[in-house]
């Protein structure tokens, strides 16, 4: 069972936290979610991760059910992280992200190496052009609903409408579009508020990725799934400016790929865990 914990930063942010205890002495994995400007979305991998490790999960500054902020960076969300890793008494941890959480995770590991024995870099962005084909992708993909998506493309939106924009929009994210819109569908029904002006805010460069890939020193593990409509290519351009990257590819999966390939995820974690234990 998930213990669940609103935590106290030192600027007075207040951070929705879960906790899903482990063996006593297995490692400890923190779970980023992507954005930015959403909510933890990752209690799937908690559970594929098992008894393998203790999972910590939460609310990243001003989105989901964490308190507001105007306060928004990529650097701000490596100190809150840290704050958290301090409450959390750990001297070391697994970050595994997802999406913009992987290019968090890896802008932690750069700033506290000693802290981090590995990292996940899953359905990560990497660097070059990846909006150019992903938003072509993302097109062709949409075009059975494209009439209806362009409507609810608007300012403001309904609750109703929101919901389903949101299914339409997130379901091109998957390799299989019906499981797409069941899976973006529950996702969608979120009662928390996309943080628009996070997703404006938290914002980094080819040259801050390539930055950080030259100061992490620990295996990263770079997974992407063959039909994420955000291009692999670009994450493996990425991957070739780390020390120790381990590529990992996710075959017929989306940028989910633990919705449509959960056994092969699970295989990948617990080989990330395992290399934290070292």
């Amino acid at each position: 069972m998930d213990h669940a914990e609103t935590i106290t930063l030192a600027d007075g942010a207040r951070i929705a936290t879960w906790t899903r205890a482990g063996p006593a002495e297995a490692p400890h994995v923190v779970l980023l979610h992507g954005g930015p400007g959403l909510w933890d979305y990752l209690e799937p991998l908690a559970g594929l991760i098992g008894d393998e490790a203790t999972t910590h999960r939460y609310d990243q500054r001003g989105c989901g059910a964490s308190s507001p902020s105007d306060e928004q960076s990529v650097a701000r969300s490596v100190a809150d992280l840290d704050e958290l890793r301090a409450h959390w008494e750990l001297d070391r941890f697994v970050p595994i992200g997802h999406s913009f959480g992987a290019t968090l995770a890896l802008a932690y590991a750069a700033a506290y190496p000693e802290r981090v024995p590995a990292v996940g870099y899953v359905s990560g962005v990497g660097i070059g052009d990846w909006r150019t084909p992903f938003r072509n992708e993302r097109r062709r993909r949409a075009e059975p609903f494209a009439a209806r998506l362009a409507e609810l493309s608007v300012p403001q939106r309904t609750a109703d409408e929101e919901v389903k924009w949101r299914t339409l929009t997130w379901a091109t994210d998957y390799a299989d579009l019906t499981i797409g819109l069941r899976a973006a569908s529950a996702m969608a029904h979120s009662p928390h508020v996309i943080n628009q002006h996070a997703n404006r805010a938290v914002s980094f460069t080819d040259a801050d990725q390539i930055g950080w890939a030259a100061a992490v020193r620990c295996p990263v593990y770079v997974v992407h799934g063959t039909a994420d409509p955000r291009p692999a290519a670009n994450a493996l351009q990425l991957a070739d400016r780390l020390a120790r990257p381990r590529k990992r590819v996710v075959t017929e999966a989306g940028h989910l790929p633990w919705i449509e390939q959960p056994e092969q995820l699970r295989e990948l974690l617990a080989e990330i865990v395992q290399a934290g234990r070292c």
